[in-house]
């Protein structure tokens, strides 16, 4: 468990990447900070219970260029089983059982820089979908929590969760 009082060996860089750079550019401009060995990124946009260190010896063992996490996002409404018009079992907003989406947590070799041309390179577009279909790109699949925040709602969602004291990704 983490122990926020041990302290962390971290050096953090805020880096100014223009208002136009894409997710790409972004990892490209950063690569001066990163040097020549294995980093991991996220979109800071999404919370999820994704055990880190296992998503890392995953992509070891692996032994690709690069892993994204891969999560089934929770359905924004409830979902009905229905057979001549009776519903037979009613769930309100489960977790999707079909389709993976690209959860935001990755593990990166350093040639993944080399996929990004520059400021303008969406990082899920050419560098990801290269990486794919040269058999580079691993999906560690999360079943667990994930929640993105792209809006009020799930603002409010993730607040009341936190408030609760019931944050899944919370980890002390």
């Amino acid at each position: 468990m983490h122990n926020p009082e041990a302290g962390e060996n971290w050096k953090v860089h805020l880096l100014e990447t223009g208002e136009n750079s894409m997710t790409g550019g972004r990892i490209r401009r950063a690569a001066q900070f990163l040097g020549p060995r294995r980093f991991l990124a996220t979109y800071g946009d999404g919370v999820s219970d994704i055990d880190i260190g296992e998503l890392v010896r995953f992509h070891e063992e692996q032994g690709r260029t690069a892993t994204i996490s891969a999560v089934r996002p929770p359905a924004r409404f409830g979902s009905l089983k229905i057979a001549d018009g009776a519903v037979e079992a009613f769930e309100e907003k489960p977790q999707v059982g079909e389709g993976w989406i690209n959860g935001g947590f990755m593990v990166f070799e350093p040639g993944v820089v080399d996929l990004i041309e520059g400021d303008a390179t969406i990082l899920e577009r050419s560098p990801l979908e290269t990486l794919a279909a040269t058999g580079q790109l691993s999906a560690f699949q999360h079943d667990g929590f994930w929640q993105c925040m792209d809006t009020i709602r799930d603002l409010t969602f993730l607040r009341e969760l936190w408030d609760s004291g019931e944050a899944p990704w919370k980890r002390w």
